[in-house]
């Protein structure tokens, strides 16, 4: 979402101009499907995490800027609030210590920024909602210069018609309205990156749909928002209310959100994409002088910039991508659904768990999606973001199961047979698939961790008490001790 785009206005014209240019690009992907030779020799995977930056008493530093400026590495880059930043980790292939090697990379990338930031009063946590964020940190003031920010933040709002309404029921309650995004600057996640050839797209982003729910039950770690307790992961439901698009009224009529599980198992990456323009009209309607069939006649590899645009403002939790490397064009899904931390082991443990389950899944002769409803995997998603690691789920031929049991019975033994299909060596996914165990049998992910360690600090005011168990969670999450363990 930090492309640059100037600041500008739009006129009725750009946006006709804009949405022809987008159904032209799209006709072309459709040819290009057919047609082209995509990267497929050696499929890559990849992961980019998003940081939050406190201060020294764990309040949120609006320092993202200094904080880039300290870092001067490319790899880090800005995100919507002014106390966000990213890592893009190098993409890579995960044999032959591919899983550690992200651990190892991570962990150097963040030790050595953390080390620069600190240096201008911004030090980095990794969770899924910054627990001490107050209601001045999700104001218009906090957002990031990028101008790109500003203009989307304006466009949902004028989409909208009126302001934002937050109204999350867990715990506790929360309600309270915004006047921008900055709400959805508060969910800083987790996203992997697989690469499929076009034909096995469609089996990978189903299997993805149908592990989410699994995924956030065990990863779950945003428990806390404004200072209350809410869902486990408070993320999903902050994320897909903060840049709704609809009124009342629009989503009274069946209006799709921008923010969407989706409604079907597909049967071709063309599917999501052409839903991307059917559905949805253009929040950032910017147009580029590419003619995509010229340049795909003449044999080359167009850019499709208006389709890869649109796509990058509707935030599916398992987004499909198509980019470009080394003159080439691949496929990947971007799997959206988790949050950020506790630590990178943590992090990692995630990735091996998602890559190992969804390859096997991807690859079965009898397709899981074919056996269960798409409802019961978008309720699985919900229930699980709600309940964490106590979530009870629907699972095929099952039924109604607790996660961490589905996880330890039959999902963890698909889980190491994809990873050894990718090339994983056995030891190394046991040592992090051996977290996720750990996690199922102790009950306990950073959500979890969080909640019981406030809890035991109920005599402090609440945000003395978020400030507390901050400072705790910062000091484990840079030990590197799996969450289990705490």
């Amino acid at each position: 979402m930090g492309s640059e785009v100037d600041a500008q206005e739009f006129t009725g014209a750009d946006r006709t101009r804009h949405r022809e240019k987008v159904r032209r690009c799209l006709d072309v992907f459709e040819r290009m499907l057919r047609e082209s030779a995509f990267d497929t020799d050696d499929p890559m995977t990849g992961l980019e995490v998003e940081l939050n930056l406190v201060d020294e008493a764990g309040d949120p530093a609006l320092r993202n800027e200094a904080a880039l400026e300290a870092i001067a590495d490319p790899d880090f880059q800005t995100e919507l609030g002014q106390f966000n930043i990213e890592i893009n980790v190098p993409p890579a292939v995960l044999r032959g210590g591919g899983l550690t090697g992200f651990e190892e990379g991570l962990r150097r990338s963040l030790n050595e920024a953390e080390r620069r930031s600190a240096s201008v009063g911004a030090h980095m946590v990794m969770i899924g909602i910054l627990p001490t964020l107050a209601d001045e940190h999700l104001s218009l003031s906090a957002i990031s210069r990028n101008p790109r920010y500003r203009l989307l933040s304006d466009q949902v709002l004028q989409a909208r018609g009126e302001d934002i309404s937050i109204d999350i029921r867990g715990a506790e309650v929360l309600r309270t309205t915004a006047d921008s995004i900055l709400p959805e600057a508060a969910c800083t996640s987790t996203q992997f990156h697989v690469q499929t050839p076009p034909e096995r797209f469609a089996a990978y982003w189903n299997a993805s749909q149908a592990i989410a729910g699994v995924q956030v039950a065990l990863a779950a770690n945003a428990p806390y928002l404004l200072g209350k307790q809410l869902w486990r992961e408070t993320r999903i439901p902050l994320f897909e209310q903060a840049t709704d698009t609809r009124s009342e009224e629009l989503k009274a009529q069946g209006v799709r959100p921008r923010v969407w599980f989706g409604e079907r198992w597909i049967t071709s990456v063309f599917d999501l994409f052409e839903e991307n323009v059917r559905y949805f009209p253009a929040l950032l309607p910017v147009t580029d002088d590419e003619d995509p069939l010229t340049v795909l006649e003449a044999g080359g590899t167009p850019n499709l910039s208006e389709l890869r645009l649109h796509n990058g403002t509707i935030y599916r939790w398992n987004r499909p991508v198509y980019d470009i490397a080394g003159g080439r064009p691949h496929l990947r899904v971007e799997n959206r659904a988790l949050a950020a931390g506790p630590t990178v082991a943590d992090i990692v443990a995630n990735a091996a768990f998602y890559f190992g389950l969804v390859r096997t899944l991807a690859e079965s002769e009898r397709p899981l999606w074919s056996q269960m409803s798409f409802s019961a995997a978008e309720e699985n998603f919900h229930v699980a973001a709600r309940d964490g690691i106590e979530a009870e789920i629907y699972w095929p031929a099952v039924g109604r199961v607790r996660a961490t049991e589905l996880v330890l019975r039959r999902l963890l033994p698909m889980a190491y047979e994809g990873l050894a299909a990718w090339g994983v060596d056995h030891d190394e996914a046991a040592r992090y698939l051996g977290m996720i165990e750990g996690r199922c049998l102790g009950g306990v992910n950073g959500a979890e961790w969080f909640a019981r360690e406030m809890a035991r600090h109920e005599d402090l005011d609440r945000y003395d008490a978020l400030r507390t168990v901050l400072a705790d969670y910062r000091q484990r999450m840079h030990a590197n001790e799996p969450v289990h363990t705490w």
